[in-house]
């Protein structure tokens, strides 16, 4: 099936084609190109995606994660994680959507599936992620939801440096 081929599935290919998305974007920031990731999941545990944003963040990535649950990752690091923000938004539902935004030079990419970026996820189950082409619909996704999250000040909590979060005021 040709549509297959757009496919990323761990453990196949999801974790390598991650850190190209990753590189890519930290090869825009050193062009001084616009360079912005957005990733929204439960759980960011695996060392390698949390070494190579700290690489980005360095490099003058934009980098806005939205982490319900565990998060390895310490965001406002002087000289390694200042680009980096985290956000948990814990609501009426346990799950939410896996969606990632690489701002790609403003040729935006935006992937959606069912992978957390833990080992488990990546290297032990089987996984789907898929881009959204639809310019329409990537739009949406770009507006309703990740924007619409970005703006919470309400539930959201900041993950801080030492690893404590605090609330935003309404």
């Amino acid at each position: 099936f040709q549509g297959m081929k757009k496919i990323i599935a761990a453990p196949f290919d999801l974790h390598t084609r991650l850190m190209q998305l990753i590189e890519r974007e930290i090869g825009h920031a050193k062009k001084g190109i616009p360079a912005k990731i957005i990733a929204r999941m439960n759980s960011l545990v695996e060392p390698t995606l949390i070494e190579a944003l700290y690489g980005a963040s360095q490099a003058g990535v934009k980098i806005e994660l939205i982490v319900r649950g565990i998060c390895c990752l310490r965001p406002g690091v002087k000289g390694v994680s200042e680009n980096i923000t985290v956000r948990s938004i814990v609501d009426r539902f346990l799950e939410h959507s896996r969606i990632y935004y690489f701002e790609n030079a403003r040729q935006s990419e935006v992937f959606a599936g069912s992978a957390d970026w833990m080992p488990r996820n990546l290297f032990r189950r089987i996984e789907v992620v898929f881009p959204i082409e639809d310019g329409n619909l990537r739009e949406r996704v770009i507006g309703e939801i990740l924007a619409v999250t970005l703006a919470d000040n309400v539930k959201a909590r900041f993950l801080r440096a030492d690893g404590t979060y605090h609330r935003t005021e309404p």
